[in-house]
């Protein structure tokens, strides 16, 4: 008994400091009790720790949730209310739809500026390249989920890059961008079906336009 009396002094928050002059008390090493009484303090102590825990957990979330925010505010990362919806203002959609059958909503586009949106577009061109590893591994659930993600993402920074670009240059990156995305939902339908001999076809094509995005982003 005196071993269960001892664990439930462990729970219990840690004595606080008292003056010198002041003794604190102190629980006897042995202490007899009735079985059922036992029972009733036991139970009544866990209680109280379960609620005290609780509400400690409560004020710690409140206090940081409100420093998160402040903090948030501050740098310039924090966005007030839903995430914005990108859209596009040039002809890179599909004809048919209007849209593209590849792109993931849900996803915050950052505005990098131009060179950004350039560099981000190489990059993520040349993450795809390396892509090609994983086809023919039984990783078609990942590869659709890693395509759709990068291709988002460069769909929306050709068309900003599109309407910054010189009217020489409008119609070149237009048509580059048409060719890379066509072949990106023909990639990710053939992935969406578990197709293996689609999806190498099709990556092979889509290899060769990737090579020169990057020729034209570097």
């Amino acid at each position: 008994m005196a071993a269960h009396v001892n664990r439930l002094l462990e729970l219990l928050p840690a004595t606080p400091k008292l003056p010198k002059s002041a003794k604190p008390w102190r629980m006897p090493a042995e202490m007899s009790c009735p079985g059922n009484k036992f029972q009733e303090i036991q139970q009544d102590t866990i209680k109280t720790t379960r609620r005290m825990s609780i509400s400690f957990a409560s004020i710690a979330l409140v206090g940081t949730s409100g420093i998160g925010k402040s903090l948030a505010d501050d740098n310039g990362f924090w966005l007030n209310g839903p995430l914005p919806i990108p859209s596009v203002s040039n002809k890179i959609g599909n004809e048919e739809t209007g849209t593209r059958s590849f792109l993931k909503n849900g996803l915050y586009i950052a505005d990098t500026g131009t060179k950004g949106r350039q560099y981000r577009i190489y990059k993520y061109a040349f993450d795809l390249l390396a892509m090609g590893d994983l086809i023919g591994k039984d990783a078609f659930n990942y590869v659709r989920k890693y395509l759709r993600l990068k291709s988002t993402f460069m769909y929306y920074d050709f068309d900003k890059l599109i309407s910054a670009a010189s009217d020489n240059d409008k119609k070149p990156l237009t048509d580059l961008a048409n060719r890379l995305f066509d072949s990106f939902e023909k990639l990710e339908g053939a992935v969406k079906e578990h197709n293996l001999e689609q999806t190498e076809s099709y990556y092979q094509d889509t290899t060769a336009i990737l090579h020169d995005v990057m020729t034209r982003m570097a």
